[in-house]
C-alpha cells in the first residue's frame, strides 16, 4: 500500500513537474511573442515619427529654395540690396524669422538680415552643415547658443546656371519651429520625445525645458545610425529604454525615452506572477492528480485573463476573418477604436466597414493573401466607425488558415487618421501660398505642364500697378490685406476649370485651358476692371491697377516658354503705362526680365 502511495506521489510530482516546465515554456514563448509585437509596433511608430520629423526639416530647406527662386541675390559683402531682401524674407518666413544670411563658397558670411545675435563662424556646430553642402545636399548645423538663445542653421546653394555661386542660410530659433510644435503634441506622461543633433544636444523636445541640454551619454553612440534602434541603459537607479531613429537627412536623430517598466507594461509583471504560481505548484506534488488538475485550471484562467487584458486595452483592433471575409472574432478594443460593442461585428463581412473606394482593393488583396499560405500583406484604407465616420487605418493581415487554433486571416488595424491628416496638411502647405491660400508657383507650373501636354492654354500674367507705394505708405499689414482682397476678386472672375495662382509678391497667373484669343482678352479686361475698383482697407480707400500680359500657348509648347511670353507681354504693358496703357494699345509684345 505504501508503495502504491509512493508511486502515486511520484507520479503526481512528475506530472506536476512536467506541467510546470511546460507552463514556464509557454509563458516565456507568449512573453517573447508579445515583446516581438510590441517592439515591432514601437519601431513602426518611431519610423513614422522620424519620417515626419525628417520631412519637417526638409520643408525648411525648401522654404529657402523658394526664397532664391523669387529673389535675385548679389552675393556681395555687406550688400544693401541683399540685406533689405533678407530682412523682408525673414520677416515673412514661418521658419527663419530669427534671420537669414548669405555666404560665399568658403562659408564666409557676406550679408546678414541682422547685425547682432549671429553665431560665430568658428562655432564647431557649423561643420555638419558645411560637409552636407560640400556633398551637394541641403546643409543642417548642430544646435548653437547665442546670447542664451538656442539656434540652428539651414543652408542651400545659390546656383548660377549649373554652378553654385554661394549659399543662402536661414537661422531658426529651435524653441519656436514647427518641429518643436509637433513634438509638444506628442507629449505624454509615460515618455519623453526629443530630436537631437549629432553631438547629442537637444534641438526640439516634448518638454521645452530640455532644449539645449544633452541626452544621456549612453545614447550618443547610437545617434545618426540609419533605421530604428532600441537602447537600454541606466539613469541613476532606473532602468531606461530609448527608441532611436537616425535616418534623418540633417544628420539629427529622433529619440523617444521611457522607463523599461512602463515600456514592458503589465505583461512582464503578470508573467512573473505566473512563474511564482507554477513554482508553488511544483512544491505541492504530494497533493496528487486532483491538485494538479486544480492548479492547471487556475493557470488557464489566469492566462485567459492576461490575454483578455491585452486585447481589452490594446490601442489596435485585432480581428479574425474566415475565407469569405466574415468576421469570426473581434477584440474588445473594437469599442474604443470604432465604437462597436464587443461582439457586435461578429458575422459581418469586413467589406461592410470599408469605404466604397477602398473595397475593391481590399477584395483583391484578400484573395491574393488566401492563395499564399504564408502570406502577409499591409495596406492603408478607410473604415467606418459606429457613428458613420470614415477613419484611416493601417492594416496588417496574416494568413493563418492553416493554424488549427485560428483557421482564419488575422488582421491588426491601427488608427492613423491623425498622422494621415498631418501629412496631407504638409502636402497642401507645400503647394499653396500661405497669405492668400492660392496655389503657389510650383503648383501652377505643374498644372501648366500637364495641361499643355493635351490642350492649348491662355496664360495671363497679372502684375499689380501701384502696390509698392501702398505697401510703403500704409505698411505690410495693409499690403497683405490688399493682396488677400485681390486674390478674392480674381477668384470670383475665373472659371471653375481655370487655375489662379500667386507666383510672387504682387504677381498672379491665370491659366485658361482650351480658350480662344478673344476669350483671353475678355478675361484680361474683366480682371483689370475688378482690380481698378476701389479697395476698402482699415477705413481707407485704396486704388491700384494691374498690368496683364496674355499669351495663348498652343498644345505641346514648353511651359517655361509660355510663362516667359506672358511675362514679357505684361512687362511691355507696364512700360507702356500699366493698365491705362493697356486700354490704349491692344498689341501684345514681350520682354526679358532684367537680372540684378
Amino acid at each position: 500500500m505504501r508503495l502504491r502511495n509512493w508511486i502515486a506521489v511520484v507520479v503526481s510530482v512528475l506530472l506536476l513537474a512536467a506541467a510546470g516546465v511546460i507552463g514556464f515554456l509557454v509563458n516565456r514563448s507568449a512573453l517573447r511573442a508579445a515583446d516581438t509585437v510590441h517592439r515591432a509596433d514601437s519601431s513602426a511608430l518611431g519610423t513614422n515619427n522620424g519620417t515626419l520629423t525628417n520631412q519637417l526639416q526638409l520643408n525648411s530647406a525648401l522654404e529657402l529654395v523658394e526664397v532664391i527662386s523669387e529673389h535675385v541675390l548679389h552675393l556681395a559683402r555687406n550688400s544693401a540690396a541683399d540685406q533689405q531682401m533678407l530682412a523682408a524674407a525673414a520677416a515673412k518666413s514661418a521658419t527663419f524669422q530669427y534671420g537669414m544670411m548669405t555666404a560665399d563658397l568658403n562659408g564666409d558670411i557676406l550679408t546678414a538680415s541682422r547685425a547682432e545675435g549671429l553665431p560665430s563662424p568658428d562655432d564647431p556646430a557649423w561643420e555638419p552643415l558645411r560637409a552636407q553642402l560640400k556633398a551637394g545636399k541641403p546643409g543642417f548645423s548642430n544646435v548653437m547658443t547665442v546670447d542664451g538663445v538656442a539656434l540652428a542653421a539651414v543652408a542651400v546653394p545659390v546656383m548660377v546656371g549649373e554652378t553654385p555661386a554661394g549659399f543662402l542660410i536661414g537661422l531658426n530659433e529651435v524653441a519656436t519651429t514647427s518641429l518643436q510644435t509637433y513634438l509638444v503634441r506628442l507629449a505624454a506622461d509615460t515618455h519623453q520625445t526629443v530630436v537631437v543633433d549629432n553631438t547629442g544636444t537637444v534641438g526640439a523636445a516634448s518638454d521645452r525645458t530640455l532644449i539645449g541640454t544633452a541626452v544621456d551619454p549612453a545614447l550618443k553612440s547610437s545617434l545618426g545610425t540609419s533605421g530604428v534602434r532600441f537602447v537600454e541603459y541606466d539613469s541613476g537607479d532606473t532602468r531606461m529604454i530609448a527608441i532611436v531613429y537616425g535616418g534623418l537627412s540633417s544628420g539629427w536623430s529622433y529619440v523617444r525615452t521611457q522607463t523599461k517598466s512602463s515600456f514592458d507594461g503589465p505583461v512582464h509583471s503578470r508573467s512573473q506572477t505566473l512563474n511564482l504560481t507554477l513554482g508553488a505548484m511544483l512544491l505541492i506534488g504530494v497533493a496528487g492528480i486532483s491538485v494538479l488538475g486544480y492548479r492547471t485550471q487556475i493557470q488557464r484562467r489566469r492566462a485567459d485573463e492576461r490575454f483578455q487584458a491585452l486585447f481589452q486595452h490594446a490601442p489596435d483592433l485585432v480581428s479574425v476573418l474566415d475565407g469569405r471575409g466574415r468576421i469570426i472574432f473581434s477584440s474588445p478594443s473594437a469599442y474604443s477604436v470604432l465604437g462597436f460593442p464587443t461582439g457586435a461585428l461578429k458575422g459581418h463581412t469586413v467589406f461592410e466597414l470599408l469605404h466604397p473606394e477602398d473595397e475593391p482593393k481590399m477584395r483583391e488583396q484578400l484573395t491574393a493573401l488566401l492563395a499564399d499560405p504564408a502570406g502577409v500583406l499591409r495596406l492603408q484604407c478607410r473604415a467606418r466607425s459606429a457613428e458613420g465616420e470614415y477613419r484611416w487605418f493601417d492594416f496588417t493581415a496574416s494568413n493563418q488558415m492553416h493554424n488549427p487554433s485560428l483557421e482564419g486571416v488575422v488582421i491588426n488595424a491601427r488608427d492613423i487618421s491623425e498622422n494621415r491628416a498631418f501629412q496631407e496638411r504638409l502636402e497642401h502647405e507645400a503647394q499653396h501660398d500661405p497669405l492668400t491660400g492660392l496655389p503657389n508657383r510650383r503648383r501652377m507650373q505643374d498644372a501648366l505642364g500637364s495641361t499643355l501636354r493635351r490642350d492649348s492654354v491662355a496664360v495671363l500674367f497679372v502684375d499689380l500697378d501701384g502696390f509698392k507705394p501702398v505697401n510703403d505708405a500704409h505698411g505690410h499689414e495693409v499690403g497683405d490685406e490688399l493682396l488677400r482682397q485681390v486674390a478674392d476678386r480674381l477668384s470670383a472672375c475665373v472659371r471653375s476649370t481655370d487655375v489662379l495662382s500667386r507666383v510672387g509678391g504682387d504677381e498672379f497667373v491665370v491659366l485658361m485651358p482650351g480658350v480662344t484669343a478673344g476669350d483671353a482678352e475678355s478675361m484680361s479686361g474683366r480682371l483689370r476692371y475688378v482690380l481698378e475698383l476701389p479697395f476698402r482697407i482699415a477705413g481707407q480707400e485704396i486704388l491700384i491697377g494691374a498690368s496683364i500680359g496674355v499669351h495663348l500657348a498652343p498644345a505641346a509648347e514648353d511651359p517655361d516658354t509660355a510663362l516667359r511670353a506672358a511675362d514679357h507681354a505684361m512687362y511691355a504693358i507696364k512700360h507702356a503705362g500699366g493698365s491705362r496703357g493697356a486700354r490704349e494699345d491692344d498689341g501684345w509684345v514681350g520682354r526679358h526680365r532684367a537680372a540684378g
